[in-house]
């Protein structure tokens, strides 16, 4: 066996998969306040539990990190805020977080609380590295589209900027890079980017010859390439799994623990994991680069009856308190004095005392029964080799008063372990200011080419095109944008090409996420922020603003009600036509029935209820389109104030194209077909 450097990060999604992690064998938890977490579905803690919950783990020498990472409406910002302060007086180790006005406020008001970027910041590129260490962040969560290629470069970067990397190395995968996900939300209403998805890609989705679940992946396990994850200097692996059973999770704990302890994964215990729980097998696939069909899997009923079986075999695991603290024992005696113990840890201390010890009228106790009574230290979270012990000559000290003398000591050593000392006097003041500014709404179109282009461009603002999209001879004459994909790891692919464009007259860049806006600055262009920036408050419009977008494309997921509260000085718009992109993948869903070369492009997956769902590979990105488009031109009176109208189009012809803007202008009806999207609806 031997010691690790590398972080066991375990889930913990109620107070039991928390003491089954800690004996398990992990290094830290995270787990989720009862709000703005992104499993809000799961048990979680309030404060008291949160703060019992922090001393039980620094008992243990094992750190709790607090998941605070969904996007926040101005609304909830002040009871956001409230959360952090109680989970940084509780003594949390840090904070997870995607929300950016969130996290600058929580740096204002708690600086000394550590942040970490959440994998739902859509993080896969070293480009945004120098942003989250100025922005203050300590640790990152990438994105589990990475691949071992990827990994090493953005480990590289990060080491020279002091920024932490963590990696997800076991558990569910989301079809949908993290962040960039709306299936759940336009579909039931309930958004993954606000802790509540409905897992709706686990449901049958077909794709033309495919597998039938076309959108569910099977879960991720890395567990064979721990070591090589720690050469790379990964600093923490992670394991999701907060809606998941204590037997999951001490599982999955205990069998990373003897990988990175043995530096090879047991068969038998892999065995047992994949009975525990899986979706016919693991995938390593994005890791591999080996992306494809054999990635897909669904939960049978033969994967569910095993896991039956499986259950009473972990409990043994985390049956008995785990020994993970080393601790030094110093003991004196002296006759008709209080008997005494010290403990220490290397930073704590404490010395109790006993009952006198008397002059031995018969036997007199003997030093070996002592030290071996006081080293009795099972069922307590401490160990220790040897205790020092200064007894005089001729002495009786009784067992029950040994003991009695271990246990107040081992006690008072607990408590005072557990303690924190942070306060904080002062007020998590937030306040709302509707955004009333008069603003002149111009109209901003996104094509797949630039033969959707109208030779007439009167009414267009400005026009978005793919990163890659084939160049005319000749560029139209209004502001042009090159849509960079919402996955693109290749930082210096992504900035030669943007260098270029700007060379030959493109104005800026449509960005999605902290790299793509670093990129775009470092090759001179205006920013647009994109819809995958999940923008929700005015803190957020305003951190994006000051990393230098010039517009910012609020989220999707507001109505008209709460888009009126964003009140920010950069230009703001909506995503108000087209089919919007429900998901942004990796894994293209229609290479489980054809090949690249056998695909026209215009490809689909249908639903159990048969409806379509357009599928666009452009740019090396891949997404899912809404069945339906938006469509608000016939509702151009109600749209709260706002700097541009973001017209989003795929295989419209350029007559299609000139008759929307007409209708985003001067108003228009609707087709029968058609959705409002979210901006009438109350997202939870």
């Amino acid at each position: 066996m031997r010691n690790h450097s590398i972080e066991i990060l375990s889930p913990a999604g109620s107070y039991e998969s928390l003491i089954a992690a800690v004996r398990s064998g992990a290094d830290a938890v995270y787990l989720g306040a009862k709000d703005f977490s992104a499993r809000r579905n799961a048990e979680n803690f309030d404060n008291g539990q949160l703060k019992e919950a922090v001393q039980y783990c620094h008992e243990r020498n094992v750190k709790v990190y607090i998941t605070l990472n969904i996007a926040v409406k101005e609304r909830e910002i002040k009871s956001a805020l409230d959360t952090a302060k109680a989970a940084y007086l509780a003594g949390v180790d840090g904070v997870i977080i995607s929300d950016l006005g969130l996290a600058r406020l929580i740096k204002k008001h708690f600086p000394d609380l550590s942040l970490h970027a959440s994998t739902q910041m859509s993080v896969h590129s070293p480009a945004c590295i120098p942003l989250l260490k100025k922005f203050g962040f300590s640790r990152v969560v990438v994105s589990r589209e990475m691949s071992k290629e990827n990994l090493i470069s953005f480990c590289k970067e990060a080491k020279k900027h002091g920024i932490e990397v963590e990696v997800f190395v076991h558990g569910a995968l989301c079809m949908c890079l993290s962040g960039q996900c709306l299936m759940s939300s336009v579909l039931g209403a309930r958004s993954g980017n606000r802790g509540l998805c409905a897992g709706p890609c686990r449901l049958p989705f077909s794709a033309l010859n495919g597998t039938g679940y076309d959108l569910s992946l099977k879960d991720l396990s890395l567990f064979p390439y721990v070591s090589e994850l720690e050469s790379m200097g990964v600093a923490s692996l992670k394991i999701e799994g907060r809606m998941k059973r204590p037997e999951y999770i001490s599982a999955a704990t205990y069998t990373l623990k003897c990988a990175l302890d043995n530096g090879f994964l047991d068969k038998d215990l892999n065995m047992l994991l994949k009975n525990v729980f899986s979706r016919s097998g693991f995938t390593d696939g994005y890791y591999t680069d080996n992306i494809g069909k054999d990635m897909f899997g669904i939960r049978t009923k033969e994967d569910v009856n095993v896991s039956k079986d499986a259950f009473s075999k972990i409990h043994e695991f985390y049956r008995n308190e785990r020994q993970s603290v080393e601790i030094k024992l110093d003991f004196y005696a002296n006759a008709n004095a209080p008997i005494s113990l010290t403990l220490s840890d290397g930073n704590n201390e404490i010395t109790v005392y006993g009952e006198n010890a008397q002059v031995a009228s018969n036997k007199p106790c003997d030093e070996s029964t002592v030290k071996k009574s006081l080293l009795k230290l099972g069922g307590t979270p401490y160990f220790a080799d040897d205790i020092t012990a200064d007894i005089e000559d001729n002495l009786y000290i009784s067992a029950s008063d040994l003991n009695a003398l271990r246990r107040n000591a081992v006690e008072a050593l607990s408590v005072k372990r557990g303690e924190t000392n942070r306060k904080f006097d002062g007020e998590t003041v937030y306040g709302i200011s509707p955004d009333n500014k008069k603003r002149n709404t111009a109209v901003i179109i996104r094509l797949s080419n630039f033969e959707q282009l109208p030779e007439s461009t009167d009414g267009i603002s400005a026009a978005i095109l793919p990163l890659f999209a084939k160049l005319p001879d000749v560029l139209p004459d209004i502001p042009l944008f090159a849509e960079i994909p919402r996955f693109a790891p290749d930082d210096k692919i992504t900035l030669d090409r943007l260098v270029l464009l700007k060379q030959i007259g493109f104005t800026g860049a449509f960005c999605s996420n902290l790299s793509a806006i670093s990129l775009a600055k470092e090759a001179g262009l205006k920013v647009m922020g994109g819809m995958g920036l999940n923008v929700m408050n005015s803190e957020s419009a305003d951190t994006v603003k000051n990393f230098g977008a010039d517009y910012i494309t609020v989220s999707a997921e507001l109505n008209f009600n709460d888009i009126s509260l964003v009140n920010t000085d950069v230009k703001k718009g909506i995503f108000a036509y087209g089919n919007m992109p429900l998901m942004s993948v990796k894994n293209c869903p229609l290479k489980n029935g054809r090949s690249c070369g056998e695909c026209d492009k215009k490809g689909y997956i249908t639903d159990r209820m048969k409806v379509k769902f357009p599928v666009r590979c452009q740019s090396g990105s891949c997404e899912i389109l809404n069945s339906t488009p938006t469509y608000l031109a016939d509702r151009l009176n109600e749209l709260p104030s706002l700097d541009y109208l973001l017209l989003w189009f795929y295989d419209e012809d350029k007559n299609t194209v000139l008759k929307t803007v007409h209708d985003y202008r001067f108003g228009g009806k609707p087709n029968e077909n058609y959705t409002r999207g979210l901006y009438y609806k109350n997202l939870l």
